[in-house]
C-alpha cells in the first residue's frame, strides 16, 4: 500500500473545518487538523511576536482601551489570514489530487470498433 502524499492528506481533510479551526480558537489550530506543521509554527511565531511587540512598546504602564483594541485586531487579522490561506491550500491540494487521478485512469475509447 502506498504512503499518501502531502497533497492527498491535505485534500482528504475538510476545508471548512480547517478554516473554522483557524478562525475560532485562532493561532493556527486548523493547521494541526491539516497536518501542516510549518504554517502552524509560523502562526505561533507571529502571534508570539505580536504579544512581545505589544509588551515592549507598552512597557510597565497599563494599556489603554485603544492599545487593547489594537492588540485584539492584530490577533483577529492573524486568524483571518490563516483561515483564508488554509482554504486556498486545501483547494490547490484537491486540484492536484484530481489531476493525478485523471492521469492514472485510462480514457475509454468510444466508437464502433474498439
Amino acid at each position: 500500500m502506498d504512503k499518501p502524499s502531502k497533497e492527498q492528506i491535505l485534500a482528504a481533510s475538510s476545508g471548512w473545518v480547517a478554516s473554522t479551526l483557524n478562525f475560532l480558537p485562532g493561532l493556527g489550530a486548523g493547521y494541526l487538523y491539516q497536518r501542516r506543521w510549518i504554517p502552524y509554527f509560523a502562526t505561533g511565531g507571529a502571534a508570539t511576536a505580536w504579544f512581545v511587540l505589544g509588551a515592549i512598546l507598552n512597557g510597565d504602564t497599563e494599556p489603554t482601551k485603544a492599545e487593547q483594541l489594537i492588540g485584539i485586531v492584530g490577533l483577529f487579522l492573524i486568524s483571518i489570514t490563516t483561515m483564508v490561506e488554509s482554504k486556498i491550500a486545501h483547494k490547490k491540494a484537491r486540484l492536484v489530487v484530481e489531476e493525478q487521478l485523471q492521469a492514472k485512469t485510462p480514457k475509454k475509447k468510444g466508437g464502433l470498433f474498439r
